[in-house]
This record gives structure tokens, sequence and C-alpha cells, in this order.
């Protein structure tokens, strides 16, 4: 009786304990770009989105999914997630939802972008359109970052292979045309605060890298043959620019190792953390509070 009464006190402990007590995660919510569908291509809005194993295409009513920062550890700080997916289909799972919940442990609010895939079958779409879509998300978010208690100087974006391409399109390409007539969501910036590029392919638009350009972490495996190359010619012209780039190109471990989380090799499962530290070396994971409301 001693004994049993012993465990169940220490069933009541572990029960108490912080990291076992806290609420769990918030329930994610998909928010639509614009409300009528893409401008100029409406029609296509209730196209039904088709999601089996780790995929999902095609996406005809782009959108983002926010998961709010884990509660009590919110840094302000926010990132837009781009999955791969050769522009065919979107990696939904392990370059995106999953990728959600990794930044949400580390106080950064996250929103998965579902844009239009030009690559699908049949498709109607262009990269332009895919970056309308990239584009549209930063400014939704800087457009209600008071609502969510988001620093709107603290918008990133992170990219894994086709969506690489695309955040670094969104980051270092002149911003497309605002579809359709604009609004005030459009006359807000596009340009992200930050950027991971994560294996990203070789597509890319016409760039203008200066001093000035967002700071850039870049990861790679030099046995990747589509996708080891572009990290190493960023570096290069952000080092001719002086702007301010990182990489970590590792000796092996192909395409697609995304956060780590299948790869049998150690450095590549700790990968990861090389987030955390240049998030924290960049002063991005600091706490924020917003400004109260001025009076008037």
């Amino acid at each position: 009786m001693t004994k049993l009464i012993a465990a169940l006190a220490w069933v009541l402990v572990l029960m108490a304990s912080p990291a076992l007590a806290q609420d769990p995660p918030a329930a994610p919510q998909r928010i639509a770009l614009w409300a009528n569908g893409a401008p100029g291509f409406e029609s296509r809005k209730s196209i039904p989105e088709q999601a089996q194993d780790y995929w999902l295409k095609p996406v005809n009513d782009p959108s983002i999914t926010y998961y709010p920062a884990r509660a009590g550890r919110e840094t302000g700080a926010s990132v837009v997630i781009m999955p791969g997916g050769a522009h065919e289909f979107l990696v939904i799972t392990t370059e995106g939802d999953h990728v959600a919940r990794w930044f949400n442990e580390r106080g950064v609010s996250a929103f998965v972008l579902r844009y239009r895939l030009f690559r699908g079958k049949d498709s109607p779409y262009r990269f332009e359109h895919a970056r309308q879509d990239a584009e549209r998300a930063v400014r939704t978010i800087r457009s209600r970052a008071a609502e969510w208690k988001l620093d709107p100087k603290r918008i990133g974006v992170i990219g894994f292979s086709a969506g690489g391409e695309l955040a670094r399109a969104t980051l270092l390409g002149e911003p497309v045309a605002a579809p359709g007539k604009g609004d005030a969501v459009d006359r807000l910036s596009a340009r992200p605060d930050f950027g991971v590029l994560v294996f990203p392919g070789p597509l890319h638009v016409e760039e203008k890298i200066t001093a000035a350009s967002p700071p850039l972490l870049l990861t790679a495996a030099s046995d990747d043959e589509c996708c080891s190359q572009p990290p190493i010619d960023l570096l290069t012209a952000y080092r001719a620019a002086g702007a301010s780039a990182e990489l970590h190109l590792y000796a092996a471990g192909g395409h697609a190792y995304n956060m780590g989380e299948t790869t049998p090799l150690t450095s590549l499962r700790n990968w990861p953390a090389r987030i955390t530290d240049w998030m924290t070396d960049r002063g991005l994971l600091t706490t924020w509070r917003p400004a109260p409301p001025s009076k008037r």
C-alpha cells in the first residue's frame, strides 16, 4: 500500500510539472488571401484541394494557415512557411504544418502558405501568380500585426526546395504588380525582414542584392545534385554586396532532409538548432511588446 501511495504521489507531481501541465497548442486558423478568390481566377476558387499522405494539390484559393506561437513564449516574430513540391504539389506536412509547430515552440508565430502551382496538371498559372500569393501573405500579416500582436518589422520567410525558390523571389525580386484593382493590403510592403532558404532550387527572378538586402540563412547538402549550388551562389552575391548571409553546407544528406526528422545523419538531425542560433544572434527571438495605442 505504501508503494502504491508513493507511486500515485509521483504521478501527481509529474502531472503538475510545467512541461506536462501547459496548455495545448492553439488550433490553426486558415485565412484566404482574397475573400473572393485570386483576382482574375475567381471562378476557380471552389475547385477542391486533394490531400494524401504528405502532399496537397491543386491550390486555387490561395491561403495562409495561422499557427500562433505557444502561449507564454511569444516573441512577436513571425514566419511565412513555403513548402516545396516542384511547383506541382505542396509537401504540406514535413515542409509545412510540422515546421509551423517547430517555430511555435520557440515563440514564433507561423503561417503556412498554400500557393498556386504553375507546374500542376492543366494549370493556368505562372510563377508570377505564386509570387503574388507569397507577397499577399506578407502584406496580410503586416495588415493584421496589431490584431495578432506581431512585430510588423520581424516578418520572415522560410522555403524548402521549390518553396525556397518562391521565398528567394519574395526576398530579393522586385515585387510583382498587385492583381486586379488592389486594396489597402496591397499598399503595404511585401518585403520580408529575414529569410531561411532550405535546399532552394535554381529557379529565380532578376535580383538586386545590396548591403541592405534581408539577412539570409542558407542550408543544403553538398551531394544534392539539384540544389547545392544556389545557396553557394547566393552567399557569393551577398558577400560581394556586403549583405548578411550564413551558409551551412553539409557533406552529405541529399535532398529533402527537411527539419532532420528522418535522416540518419546526426548533423542533419541537429541542423534546425542553427535556425534558433541564427535568429537569436539577429535579435529575432527577443521578447517584444507592441506599443500601447496612442492617446488622442
